[in-house]
């Protein structure tokens, strides 16, 4: 039997993960979902209820009670206590605490940006930079032909990555990525100038808005739009 690696990356004989492997893991770790009647669940591939609450309820906070109070420190106290409180609910329960991990690590960023600032605004750069870090590692991943799309959804459909030997697919698949690439981007254009404006409120208000359900739609239109002609059995 050969050793060489294929045009994939499979059958590497150092033991280290082949391309197929690598774009499996990422596609098992995003937490998108496919439902039993074959369509993207969207719900569960934002975690559910409960990953809503936790995505929405320490920015909410903050907004909340920075409009109302203009304090800082309570603002970003009930942000960070919010997150905090979902880590350690997780933690209880045993339940997986990456997404709850993440929030509080990124609640916690937040907050120094803003007490180093001693602005409101600032609460909410780290995610401009984000977007824009989301923007080019997609559009690269055109640019190269690995579009983060199809790694996603073509191990849902069980595809895995014959997709790209096939040109259609592959175009669906880069084109299904720059929807995506247009939410984080669309992000960025009404929210940039809110920030340069300093207002707090309006900036809380669509940075919810424009989180996770505009995420979930941009992924539910994704779906469709690079959905085969004759879905493969998973």
């Amino acid at each position: 039997m050969s050793t060489s690696p294929d045009p994939e990356g499979k059958g590497r004989p150092d033991g280290q993960p082949s391309m197929s492997e690598l774009a499996g893991q990422y596609a098992a770790r995003s937490g998108v979902e496919r439902g039993d009647d074959g369509q993207i669940d969207v719900l569960k591939s934002v975690g559910g209820v409960r990953g809503l609450a936790e995505a929405i309820l320490p920015g909410l906070l903050f907004t909340l009670i920075y409009t109302i109070t203009a304090g800082l420190y309570l603002s970003l106290g009930a942000a960070v206590v919010a997150a905090g409180a979902f880590a350690v609910a997780n933690l209880i329960q045993k339940r997986p605490l990456v997404q709850s991990l993440t929030g509080v690590i990124g609640v916690a960023i937040c907050a120094v940006f803003a007490l180093r600032s001693g602005s409101g605004t600032t609460f909410f750069l780290p995610g401009f930079y984000l977007n824009a870090a989301y923007i080019l590692a997609f559009a690269v991943s055109v640019l190269i032909k690995w579009p983060v799309a199809g790694l996603l959804f073509g191990f849902i459909r069980g595809e895995n990555l014959s997709w790209r030997g096939e040109p259609k697919r592959l175009r669906a698949y880069s084109l299904a990525t720059w929807i995506i690439i247009s939410v984080f981007a669309l992000r960025l254009a009404v929210q940039l100038p809110l920030y340069l404006a300093d207002n707090v409120a309006a900036l809380g208000t669509m940075r919810l808005a424009m989180g996770v359900p505009l995420y979930a739609l941009g992924l539910w239109l994704a779906w469709v739009i690079s959905r085969p002609a004759t879905v493969r059995a998973s």
